[in-house]
């Protein structure tokens, strides 16, 4: 991996980690483009970076992080599915991380889902997390270890399944990546140097710029969101997920394998 494409997979990060399109299974068609998807720094590199992204929240809703010791509980509730579920099938989702046909294949059936679920859940008004919630878009959050899923996605349709507003249920999620993506970088991080590996001067470098590149997009990302979500709903990327994953599998299958791009 050279510099242009860390700040091309940074940016990939930014504007897609918080939107329900999948940021992962994005960066995993970019790096198979590139030819760099079995790397196995790319594959640290595309967890670590997330800190990046996940730092603009703890910017944007700084205040919000220290209400009371209740918000905390309630994301640690949120987040224990993802440990257990994480811990049992890390494994198989290192091997779904390196297939690009998976990923299309998730775009399409959940944009399929964006395009159904604000006519399923009616828009209401509530902003309540109760720890019954909070519990319950933890398990719809384990959705994303399938690469092309979009933890974003799972987790706001999980809180307008429990009848959360749009916001509400967007900025739950956003919040719930906090201990997510910290875990997932912790554990990617651990297993990285148990297998031997050492980063090296220039691989520090490049995470370094990729997750700055990462906040600086992500917190212009967010805001934009926010303020579409509560307005227009969740259509517009069901369409782009659904054209996305037909766009991937042509390719994959008329024009050249994206695994060895």
């Amino acid at each position: 991996m050279n510099t242009i494409q860390s700040i091309v997979l940074a940016i990939i990060e930014g504007i897609t980690e918080f939107l329900p399109v999948s940021s992962t299974g994005h960066m995993i068609i970019a790096s198979s483009f590139y030819g760099i998807a079995h790397d196995d720094f790319t594959k640290l590199f595309t967890i670590v970076i997330q800190l990046g992204a996940i730092l603009s929240v703890l910017v944007l809703y700084f205040k919000r992080f220290f209400q009371s010791f209740d918000f905390y509980f309630k994301l640690l509730v949120a987040f224990i599915p993802a440990v257990v579920f994480g811990l049992l099938f890390s494994k198989k989702i290192d091997t779904l991380l390196e297939n690009p046909v998976t990923v299309a294949i998730s775009l399409l059936i959940g944009g399929i889902i964006l395009l159904k679920v604000d006519d399923w859940f009616n828009n209401s008004d509530d902003t309540e997390i109760t720890y019954s919630r909070a519990l319950k878009i933890g398990f719809f959050q384990c959705f994303a270890m399938i690469p092309g899923v979009s933890r974003s996605g799972a987790s706001i349709v999980g809180g307008m399944s429990q009848k959360l507003s749009r916001t509400a249920a967007a900025e739950f999620s956003f919040f719930l990546a906090v201990p997510t993506m910290f875990g997932a970088t912790a554990k990617k991080c651990y297993d990285f140097y148990k297998d031997g590996y050492v980063l090296t001067h220039d691989q520090i470098n490049l995470l370094v710029i990729g997750n700055i590149v990462a906040f600086i997009v992500a917190m212009l990302a967010i805001k934009s969101f926010i303020g579409y979500l509560s307005k227009k709903g969740f259509k517009v990327f069901g369409y782009y997920r659904i054209a996305a994953g037909l766009i991937l599998l042509i390719i994959h299958y008329f024009i050249h394998p994206l695994t060895v791009i």
